[in-house]
C-alpha cells in the first residue's frame, strides 16, 4: 500500500528574505530614534553658578540678627527655579528672600554689600529710589547710585531664571540661626535650584553699624 504524501506550501526564499530585511529596517529605525531621544535629553543640562556669597551677623544683638546674599546665574540649558536657601540646615522662608533678576552684567560683577541695620527688626538700610514697601534697595558701590543699586523684591516663592539669566538674592535668616559668637567663623550656605547647586563655605562677618 502506497503512502499518500501531503503537499504543504512553504514560504518562498525570496519572501523570507524580504521579511527579514523589512524587520531589520524597522528595528534599526526604532533604535536610532530611541538613541536620538536619549541624546537630546542628555544634552540639556541643569546647572547654576553661585558666587559672591556673603553672610553678616549683628555684632552685639542677643537675638542673632543675620543676613546673607548671593549672586546666581543659570548656566544650564533649562529654565530653573532657585527653590532652597538654607544655613546650617535651617531653611530660609521665601518671605525672607529679596531678589532682583533684572540687573545688568556690570552690576552683577559688583561686590554684594551690607548697608547697615535699620531698626530693631534687623532690616537693611534702604536707599530712596525703590518706593514699594516690599522692596529693599541695596547700593552695590560706595556712591549708591541708581545704576549700581538693586531693587530687591520680597519673594513669594521660588525665583525663576532662564538659561543665561542672572540674579541677586538677599535673604534674612530666622533670628538665632547665627549669633554674634559666629563672627569670623565658617558656616555652610546651601543654595539649590532643584538638583542643581552645591553647598558654599562662607566666613561670617560681624557688623554693628546702623547705616
Amino acid at each position: 500500500m502506497k503512502t499518500k504524501l501531503s503537499k504543504k506550501r512553504a514560504i518562498s526564499t525570496v519572501l523570507t528574505t524580504v521579511i527579514i530585511l523589512v524587520s531589520s529596517v524597522v528595528l534599526g529605525s526604532g533604535v536610532v530614534l530611541y538613541g536620538t531621544s536619549l541624546f537630546q535629553g542628555g544634552t540639556q543640562s541643569e546647572a547654576i553658578s553661585v558666587s559672591g556669597v556673603k553672610m553678616w551677623v549683628h555684632g552685639t544683638a542677643s537675638d542673632g540678627l543675620a543676613w546673607g546674599a548671593a549672586k546666581i546665574r543659570n548656566t544650564g540649558d533649562k529654565v530653573l527655579s532657585v527653590d532652597k536657601i538654607s544655613v546650617r540646615g535651617s531653611d530660609v522662608p521665601f518671605s525672607q528672600w529679596y531678589a532682583d533678576t533684572s540687573i545688568n552684567a556690570t552690576t552683577f560683577q559688583l561686590a554684594l554689600n551690607f548697608t547697615g541695620w535699620s531698626g530693631t527688626a534687623g532690616n537693611l538700610v534702604d536707599d530712596t529710589t525703590c518706593t514699594t514697601s516690599s522692596t529693599v534697595e541695596i547700593g552695590l558701590s560706595s556712591e549708591k547710585t541708581d545704576a549700581s543699586s538693586i531693587c530687591a523684591n520680597a519673594a513669594t516663592g521660588p525665583i525663576g531664571l532662564s538659561p543665561g539669566e542672572s540674579g541677586v538674592i538677599y535673604f534674612k535668616l530666622t533670628n538665632g540661626t547665627l549669633t554674634s559668637l559666629d563672627s569670623g567663623a565658617q558656616t555652610t550656605v546651601n543654595i539649590f535650584a532643584g538638583k542643581a547647586g552645591a553647598p558654599q563655605s562662607v566666613t561670617v562677618s560681624g557688623v554693628t553699624n546702623t547705616g
